[in-house]
This record gives structure tokens, sequence and C-alpha cells, in this order.
């Protein structure tokens, strides 16, 4: 059996001059039925979001439910070892003196919450990621400085290279790239 000459896709660029035509092609594209796309821009632009309609942001819980999970390590370590392995009776106190288990009870919080937030925010990005496919467009190094793209993803369940290239024609940007996936 021969190996496919054709190429792989990640997507199709769009290149567009200013942020109201990336957010008002942003909003065309979610209406259109496409799922999944980024838009990229230089700067942060407060609409896009809407436009996209990208409201998940599951890091908030994951580090809620973390931080639960610190203070019940926490707490329950403390518990363990002063009733169960080691009970001493220090000045008469009861052995559960639960108030004093509240320092070592925030900091589990603390830790386990920052070390959960900041290794769920690298695997929701998709980081460490020395390169990608986007970089191969030459014109998407502007995206940093002066350029505002839009990239609809070949994993699009309605993906099809010519009906999207047909799609983002519609919208009138300055330029389109295939974009090929190594």
């Amino acid at each position: 059996m021969k190996p496919s000459t054709r190429p792989r896709y990640y997507g199709v660029l769009a290149e567009f001059e200013s942020p109201a035509a990336l957010v008002a092609a942003a909003r065309a594209t979610h209406e259109a039925g496409y799922r999944k796309y980024d838009a990229y821009s230089p700067f942060p632009i407060e609409e896009l979001a809407d436009a996209m309609h990208d409201h998940k942001n599951p890091i908030s819980k994951i580090v809620f439910f973390a931080g639960l999970i610190g203070a019940c390590v926490g707490f329950g370590m403390q518990t363990y070892a002063n009733l169960i392995h080691y009970p001493m009776n220090i000045a008469g106190r009861p052995l559960y003196a639960w108030p004093m288990f509240i320092p070592i009870t925030f900091e589990c919080t603390v830790a386990f919450a920052a070390f959960t937030g900041v290794l769920a925010m690298l695997a929701l990005n998709g980081l460490p990621r020395p390169h990608h496919p986007l970089f191969n467009v030459p014109s998407f190094s502007q995206a940093s400085q002066s350029r505002f793209f839009l990239c609809i993803e070949s994993a699009d369940p309605k993906f099809d290279l010519e009906a999207v290239h047909k799609f983002l024609e519609g919208l009138k940007p300055m330029e389109i790239h295939d974009v090929e996936d190594e």
C-alpha cells in the first residue's frame, strides 16, 4: 500500500486587518456552526470571547476542588497523627483540639490549589509545546504585533477544506493560508 502524499491539515488560517473584522469573523464562524476554531490577536479583545461563545474555563473549578482535597488531607493527616498514630497529652488538653489544626490545614489548601492550578493551566493550554503548526505560516509572526488571525481547525466535525475556504473568503480577509500539520 502506498503512503498518502496528501498533506494533513491543521486548519485554515484567515488574516484580518482590524480587531473589529476579527470579532465579526469569529461571530460569523460560530453562527456557521464551527466549534473548533481559535482567534489570535496582538492584544486582548473583550468582545472576542463573547463572539466565540468561549465561556468554558474549568480552571476555577479544578483549583477549588484541589484546595478542598488539600484541606481534607491536611486536616485528616493531623487528626490521624494526634488521635491514632501518636496520641500525646499536652498540658491536659483534649487530643482532638481541632483549632490547632487550622494553620497546617490552610497551608495544605493553598499548596494543593496552587500547584494543581499551575499544572492544570499547562495541561489545558497544551503546554509545553515547542512548535505549533501555525508557526509554519510566515505572516503568522505578525500575530503578536499588528495582525489578527482566525483559524478553523481540521479537528472540527464540520471541517471540509473547500467549504472552509469558501466560508472564509466570504468574510473578506486579507489572506487565507492552509496550515499543514507535520
